[in-house]
Order: C-alpha cells, then sequence, then structure tokens
C-alpha cells in the first residue's frame, strides 16, 4: 500500500512516514498542498492513504481535502487529518469537506495505528518491541 504525507514540517512527515512504513506503507512527501496536488498528478495511481496536516502554507489542508475530493480519479484515497487544530468546528469542517478521520497531534504512535485499524488500512495494531 502507498501513502502520502502532507505536512509543512520535515520532522513531523519523517515521524508519520516512519510509523506508516512500519505498518508496510511505501510513502512519499510533500510539504504543502499545491505540492501534494503534484505528486499526485505524477503517480499513476492513486495512494491509499494520505495524512494531511491543516496549517501550512501555499495550501492549507482543508483546501487540499476539498481539491482532491473534486477529482473523480482521487475518491478513493482515504484522508486523514493530522493536525494540531482541535476545535470541534475544525474536525467537522474536515470532516464535511471528504476527510474520513481525524488525529489530534500531539499524538503516540499507537494512536495512528489505531486510525490505520479503524479505517480498514490495516488488520492489526503494532508489535511493541
Amino acid at each position: 500500500m502507498r501513502a502520502l504525507v502532507v505536512d509543512d514540517s520535515r520532522a513531523m512527515r519523517r515521524i508519520v512516514g516512519n510509523i506508516l512504513q512500519s505498518a508496510g506503507f511505501e510513502v512519499s512527501e510533500a510539504g504543502h498542498g499545491r505540492e501534494a496536488l503534484a505528486v499526485l498528478e505524477s503517480q499513476p495511481e492513486p495512494p491509499e492513504l494520505a495524512c494531511i496536516d491543516w496549517n501550512m502554507p501555499v495550501m492549507d489542508g482543508l483546501e487540499l481535502v476539498t481539491a482532491v475530493r473534486a477529482r473523480r480519479e482521487w475518491r478513493g484515497i482515504t484522508l486523514m487529518m493530522v493536525t494540531t487544530e482541535s476545535e470541534q468546528d475544525r474536525i467537522v469542517r474536515a470532516l464535511a469537506a471528504g476527510a474520513h478521520e481525524y488525529l489530534t497531534k500531539p499524538f503516540e504512535s499507537q494512536d495512528l495505528w489505531q486510525k490505520l485499524e479503524f479505517l480498514g488500512l490495516i488488520r492489526e495494531p503494532a508489535v511493541e518491541a
């Protein structure tokens, strides 16, 4: 499976990417929404998952969710907001725009694993070493 991690923080892209890789995903990255659209355009098949930050320059996460949902060929991508925005109205707006799930930063790796399991993207939670 493939995943796209979209966040303006390189450190956060690495953290989320490492967790996704440990879950068996092949991960690509983008630093903002417009870059994410370019990555999606360049791939022959869309990823199964996109983890998207809300607050980014150029194009924010909500705009990206809206843009992805507008494209028929990308409607099958599972979209998860991974962001510091924790206000109820923000969560409602993201879900209404087409996000499937919402994970608030900071989070533990098992929180992301649980979301992946809930979304049906993995079958078993991570085994702690």
